[in-house]
């Protein structure tokens, strides 16, 4: 019987990204491949990259001239791009990088296993279509391995929002839901794998609007009925637009308990002018309210945001909004970047603020997220919260997993187990981690 042959996924960027990967080496799978954590021991590496940071494609063609002396050792290595950086270059990638066989778009990877076939007998292939026919249902299925406790389960893709500096709606397309009988269908598949938590992907989630009984569901219903999987414990969705955060989503966050109290609501700017440029069509003081009807819901909810800043056209006064919003509303977390042009959006065309003046902004407010992060970490001292472990440590006897909060705990105890939910109390609050003994 012939050895397996290898497969090497390196994954750029979002959650998302994480997910397709699965996918992809699962399409694969059906194939005969297995995963390598070393490239150098693969007969396919796969690069599934984002496009949403500066010279994102540059780091791309710069991580494929690092495997051309593995392509040279080994002539029958198979090289391919997949990702929102395939989607957007194509032809581009094949021409400038001819140690490339394929290039696949994030809509197509259910199509790998042909394109492999194609490639092995010395084709080189690229598919960035926009098929109408639902991926998810053409991916060949792999082996029904274990997987880890915790789950990405995409359920929605694309934007509608034609946010003015955002490349997604380009290369992922419009938003479409997935059918309410299929997201189950997987979401019963991996807790009879294993999963204790499943995290709900979209690029724009609460957009959910997916059909099943009754007509078209959206997020709050497709959650409550999730929550009815017997083994299920937690559920949690990412990433949210707060346009779409309807009252029965709110309501849910109150009143069902496997949903975690933790929530991704990027703003992007405190400026209402600057959320305008940046075509958000919500304003800073709706947001603020936002927040409060879901605090009022659930009131130890903890907050992650987005913020960009050196936006073209950002002021002083309106970065210090910024600030002003994030003192307000107080996050538990949060991702902060300086703005980045990205080709073929509204915003690339604009002047950008001076680098010295946007990098100057972005360590200010780094500066009080973190200090924000630290106070809601050091909060949890002393309480108890429910963890579930989902590695083992650096160290003898040490388990790590997330508490409801998403905070990573850590505990050195043997009675903690992989795939265990546990009652723990918090005794330290480190950098980035949360030290916790069982209860």
């Amino acid at each position: 019987m012939a050895d397996p042959k290898k497969l090497f996924i390196k994954t750029y960027g979002c959650q998302m990204n994480v997910y397709d990967s699965e996918r992809m080496a699962e399409a694969l799978g059906a194939s005969g491949y297995v995963t390598t954590e070393r490239a150098e021991d693969a007969d396919m590496i796969l690069l599934n990259t984002c496009h949403i940071r500066e010279k994102a494609a540059e780091k791309v063609y710069s991580e494929l001239g690092r495997f051309k002396p593995l392509k040279a050792a080994n002539p029958d290595l198979k090289i391919g791009v997949a990702g929102c950086v395939a989607q957007a270059e194509g032809e581009e990638i094949m021409r400038r990088q001819p140690l490339v066989d394929l290039v696949v778009g994030p809509q197509t990877y259910h199509r790998l296993p042909a394109m492999e076939a194609a490639v092995r007998q010395g084709a080189r292939a690229v598919d960035t279509d926009f098929p109408e026919e639902d991926k998810f249902e053409h991916l060949p299925k792999g082996p029904r391995a274990r997987r880890a406790p915790a789950a990405f389960l995409t359920v929605q893709e694309g934007c509608d929002k034609f946010c003015a500096f955002c490349v997604v709606p380009y290369t992922r397309g419009a938003e479409v839901s997935r059918p309410v009988d299929r997201v189950l269908r997987e979401a019963e598949d991996l807790v009879e794998r294993g999963v204790r938590e499943i995290t709900l992907l979209g690029q724009n989630v609460n957009a959910y609007h997916g059909e099943g009984p009754g007509g078209t569901w959206g997020l709050a219903r497709l959650i409550r009925r999730l929550a009815k999987i017997e083994g299920l414990a937690r559920i949690r969705f990412t990433t949210s637009h707060p346009n779409d955060m309807e009252d029965d989503l709110i309501a849910a966050h109150g009143d069902e308990p496997k949903l975690m109290p933790y929530l991704h609501l990027p703003v992007q700017s405190g400026s209402d002018r600057i959320l305008k440029a940046m075509a958000r069509k919500h304003t800073a003081e709706s947001y603020i309210r936002l927040i409060e009807r879901l605090r009022a819901a659930r009131p130890d909810l903890l907050l992650s945001g987005d913020f960009i800043v050196g936006f073209p056209g950002e002021t002083d006064q309106d970065f210090e909004d910024t600030l002003a919003l994030v003192r307000e509303v107080g996050y538990g977390q949060a991702y902060s970047f300086k703005y980045s042009a990205r080709p073929g959006t509204p915003a690339a065309e604009k002047t950008p603020v001076p680098d010295d003046v946007a990098s100057e902004r972005l360590h200010r407010l780094q500066a009080l997220l973190t200090e924000q992060q630290r106070a809601a970490q050091d909060a949890m001292v002393g309480r108890e919260v429910s963890v579930l472990f989902e590695k083992a440590g650096r160290l003898p006897g040490q388990m790590v997993g997330k508490s409801d909060y998403l905070h990573a705990v850590h505990v050195t105890d043997p009675r903690a187990e992989l795939g265990q939910i546990a009652k723990v109390r918090i005794v330290a609050s480190g950098p980035n981690s949360l030290a916790g003994e069982l209860v």
